[in-house]
């Protein structure tokens, strides 16, 4: 049923096992077994490059002046309507596969590059086709709310937001086209401010979704707040979190999904990792890919997190696993090594699993196998011919 049977010693395991017939037997001798990595934050679906804003950023533009100049989302977001289902589908799988390749088992994918029901609907019915035909793990996110789009103010983008994307939305997922899990909003200063971001996430979890959004990332917003008393399931970004925002989370079991990548690539400052995790914050991570942040492998947003945020490489790994499980609302199926769980796992080339984490970009030649249900989805050969060290 591609869920794990038994987790224990060798011997026991051998003994408990000794009458029955495998497929297949892998042997791990001097390697590692770890549960497969979650992606808990990504961007995944959408057409149109922004290479060029790379240099605009190294010459010291900051995201909010790309951002008015025409860039950042509204660049992707008109690259994006023009392209087929057919065109989007074809890259997001490639990325999928790439992300699976580099250890992650179970990625959340956001739509938000459409900004109007039409193409909205487009990317979510490309992230169903992916959920239906790839073995990798997808949970989807609602993500109308990730800018205003041109020509409309905030208000009426939220009105628009609530009054037809979400009941069409309601009336997909009834006639069972698309399942959407999670409902998201860019809270920011000169995007959706806190009554708007309410409204949205309030009229989204009325249809059954999820609270997982985007919230103190340039400014202080109050946002961490507003999701603990929304009963969020998790808030990603957090650079900008008030120290009564931490502890709101921490006591409302809110998860903070942190984004190393984001703050590296924008030179923001650093998430305050520890003093989420000192005040009993559930912290996960994820990699924010999107076409401001490219990047597929958790391995370099553990190691990320743990030099720029100062997590222990222990705190990293339950970060990119069970924390980004619970993220998602699924850390009783995924996450970790137990009975009863899904058979996601990975095997590395090294007796020392922080070698995923230590190797900054090594992961290619480290990551020997990557398991979902129990099903071998990729076997990296240069493995058995090369040493990890």
């Amino acid at each position: 049923d591609g869920c794990i049977k038994a987790v224990g010693q060798a011997d026991v395991i051998r003994k408990q096992f000794s009458e029955a017939t495998f497929e297949r037997i892998i042997d791990c001798s001097g390697k590692c077994v770890l549960p497969g990595l979650v992606d808990a934050h990504t961007h995944p679906v959408w057409a149109g490059d922004r290479v060029h804003e790379f240099a605009m950023k190294l010459a010291g533009a900051s995201y909010m002046e790309i951002h008015q100049a025409g860039g950042g989302i509204h660049f992707t977001v008109e690259h994006t309507r023009k392209a087929t289902e057919d065109e989007l589908f074809a890259t997001f799988q490639h990325r999928l596969e790439r992300m699976l390749r580099a250890g992650s088992t179970l990625v959340e994918c956001k739509s938000g590059y459409g900004l109007n029901l039409e193409t909205e609907l487009k990317m979510l019915r490309v992230i169903e086709r992916a959920k239906k035909s790839m073995d990798i793990g997808i949970s989807s996110t609602y993500c109308g709310a990730h800018a205003v789009p041109k020509g409309k103010t905030a208000t009426e983008a939220t009105d628009d937001i609530i009054n037809n994307h979400l009941p069409k939305l309601k009336e997909l997922k009834l006639s069972g086209e698309i399942h959407v899990n999670n409902i998201d909003v860019f809270c920011e200063k000169g995007v959706f401010d806190l009554e708007s971001t309410r409204r949205i996430l309030q009229a989204g979890k009325d249809i059954g979704l999820q609270i997982n959004f985007h919230g103190d990332e340039l400014h202080p917003m109050k946002s961490a707040e507003l999701g603990a008393e929304l009963g969020a399931r998790a808030i990603s970004h957090l650079e900008e979190v008030s120290d009564e925002g931490i502890v709101a989370m921490a006591r409302a079991k809110c998860a903070a999904v942190l984004l190393p990548t984001t703050a590296y690539m924008l030179r923001l400052k650093q998430p305050e990792a520890r003093k989420m995790l000192e005040k009993g914050v559930i912290v996960a991570l994820g990699s924010d890919f999107n076409p401001n942040a490219y990047c597929f492998s958790m391995p370099m947003v553990m190691h990320l997190a743990c030099v720029n945020m100062k997590m222990s490489m222990n705190e990293a790994l339950a970060a990119a696993t069970i924390n980004a499980a619970y993220a998602l609302g699924k850390s009783d199926t995924h996450g970790s090594l137990e009975v009863g769980k899904q058979g996601d796992l990975l095997i590395i080339n090294s007796s020392r699993w922080e070698h995923l984490i230590y190797q900054f970009g090594g992961h290619e030649a480290l990551i020997n196998y990557v398991i979902v249900k129990g099903k071998v989805v990729y076997e990296n050969e240069r493995c058995e011919t090369m040493s990890s060290y």
